[in-house]
Formats: C-alpha cells, sequence, structure tokens
C-alpha cells in the first residue's frame, strides 16, 4: 500500500484487479477544496492510457514488477527465449507479450524482462540501439543529407526512415520507441 503522496513515474499500481503504470502525475491544491493528484496511468498490459483523479492522501495498492536483465538467445517457433543473466534461467516469451520491441531485437541482446508474481509484463529496450542496414535502395547523385528520405530494412527486418545518402551496410542508430532514424554511427 502506499498514498498518492507517494506517487512517482514507474510505479505499477493494482486497480481493480489491473495493473497500470503511472506515465505523470501532478498534485494540485486548488484555492478552494481538497487537494488531488491528477495522473495520467498506462495499462501495462493492454497499453491503454487513461487519466485518473484521486484525493490526496488515498491509499493505493501497488503491485511488486520484478525487472530483471536478460539476454534475448533465440526465437523458437512464435517465442522469445531470454536468458537470466545473473541465474541463467531461460524462459520463453510470446510474441504478444515482445510485441514491437522485436522489430529491434538482435541475438545476444540486453533488454529488460518486467514480471510480476511470474507472468510477464512487457520486454524493454534500450531507448537507441545500432543496428545495420540490410537492405535500401541507392542514393542518386545530388543527394543531401538535408534532403529527403527513403525506406530501409534493417537487420531484424524492420523497415525505418533513413536520409537518402545513407547506403547498405550502413551502421545506425534507431530510436526503439518510435523507430526513428537518430544518426549514423561509425
Amino acid at each position: 500500500m502506499a498514498s498518492t503522496n507517494d506517487l512517482k513515474n514507474g510505479l505499477v499500481l493494482n486497480l481493480e484487479g489491473q495493473l497500470w503504470s503511472v506515465v505523470e502525475f501532478q498534485h494540485v491544491k486548488p484555492g478552494k477544496g481538497p487537494a488531488f493528484v491528477r495522473t495520467k496511468l498506462k495499462n501495462v498490459l493492454s497499453g491503454k492510457v487513461v487519466d485518473k483523479t484521486f484525493n490526496a492522501g488515498v491509499k493505493v495498492v501497488t503491485a511488486s514488477v520484478d525487472r530483471s536483465d536478460m539476454q534475448y538467445l533465440y526465437k523458437d517457433g512464435t517465442d522469445y527465449v531470454f536468458m537470466d543473466t545473473k541465474t541463467y534461467d531461460q524462459i520463453h516469451i510470446p510474441e504478444a507479450t515482445v510485441g514491437t520491441v522485436a522489430n529491434y531485437l538482435l541475438e545476444n541482446q540486453e533488454a529488460i524482462v518486467a514480471q510480476h508474481e511470474g507472468t510477464v509484463l512487457y520486454v524493454e529496450l534500450p531507448a537507441s540501439v545500432v543496428l545495420e542496414i540490410a537492405h535500401t535502395e541507392p542514393g542518386l547523385q545530388g543527394d543531401r543529407s538535408t534532403g529527403g528520405s527513403k525506406p530501409a530494412t534493417l537487420e531484424t527486418g524492420a523497415e525505418i526512415q533513413v536520409p537518402l545518402f545513407l547506403e547498405q551496410g550502413t551502421k545506425v542508430k534507431v530510436d526503439t520507441r518510435d523507430g526513428s532514424y537518430l544518426g549514423r554511427v561509425s
């Protein structure tokens, strides 16, 4: 149990049997009436985001979420196999749980796996990863870095937009949250 005064970003709450992660919160003390806490909550399983207001000082149930560093080993059918880097235990995570993270996941890559009472909630990668362009059309003479963009397929199979001057085999930094191109890596 925690009070609404103890809320912080990333805290996972158990509201009506569902797990919600605090995305942002704001304590409000109006001139008239009691203080309250305005929050933006994200459903851990579905990803749905809702706004919820609590009276100040109200008790809320927190959920214990174990976040462990794991290494992605390989894909086994529709499951992704991860290994705990401390205990060497392997777990199979369904494709639906891994979600869009799979677009930026290479074998032997480190990731954070969040679990609640033995159930995997989500897989989290660093904010950016370095991947190689597996295929892209060649740029044309006169293409400049400030020009347009073209589609490129990464070594993981994901497709992103890159500047026209980039070629196949170039390593690029990609934002794992939205799949945007962040820069070239030498």
